[in-house]
């Protein structure tokens, strides 16, 4: 009898050994969605945060239509706002749009495009959107292995005793034209 119940004591304390690790493990992954998540962010309010800069060069070199600086404006402020991924990929799509609109509309501006103020922040943007391709992809990595983990057994059932059941959006690009690279030709400015 008392094999009977050393056996089920130690088979108890593996299973709970098992549900500690694989906890814990749920845990660790869900902080680095979250982590990653932050990162992104970041770097979209960085990139929202050389827009003035780059509105007052533009301004003061070219009389570009309203609608264009309106619209840039616009999309900062839904940067600025997103809460959730799909928010952020929303108004990133817009702003990456109204960003190609101002530089395309700034190739008609030979002293504009000599401005070294103008050569920076292109350079800034150029380097931020190298950074938010990167953190994007590390999000998307980081929710793909928690997807997966909450998907898979034993991590499924863990999951769903402690709540962690809830899959993690994706950052996705939604518009064929945003998955296009933004063009940086900087060929004509040296």
């Amino acid at each position: 009898m008392s094999l009977i119940l050393i056996g089920a004591v130690v088979v108890i304390a593996l299973l709970a050994i098992i549900l500690i690790v694989v906890y814990n493990s749920l845990i660790g992954l869900q902080k680095r969605v979250n982590n990653a998540w932050a990162q992104i962010d970041v770097q979209l309010k960085r990139r929202a945060d050389l827009i003035p800069n780059l509105i007052e060069t533009v301004k003061g070199y070219a009389r570009f239509e309203k609608k264009v600086l309106t619209e840039v404006t616009n999309a900062r402020t839904a940067i600025m706002k997103a809460k959730t991924p799909a928010e952020s990929a929303k108004a990133d799509n817009m702003l990456e749009g109204a960003l190609k609109t101002i530089f395309a509309v700034a190739e008609n501006y030979p002293k504009l495009r000599a401005s070294e103020n103008f050569k920076a922040l292109q350079e800034e943007f150029a380097t931020t959107e190298n950074k938010i391709a990167y953190a994007r992809q590390f999000y998307n990595d980081s929710v793909m292995q928690f997807n997966t983990a909450i998907a898979q057994f034993p991590g499924n059932i863990v999951a769903g005793i402690f709540g962690l059941k809830q899959p993690r959006e994706y950052f996705q690009v939604e518009e064929a034209a945003a998955r296009k690279p933004v063009k940086a030709d900087f060929s004509d400015l040296a």
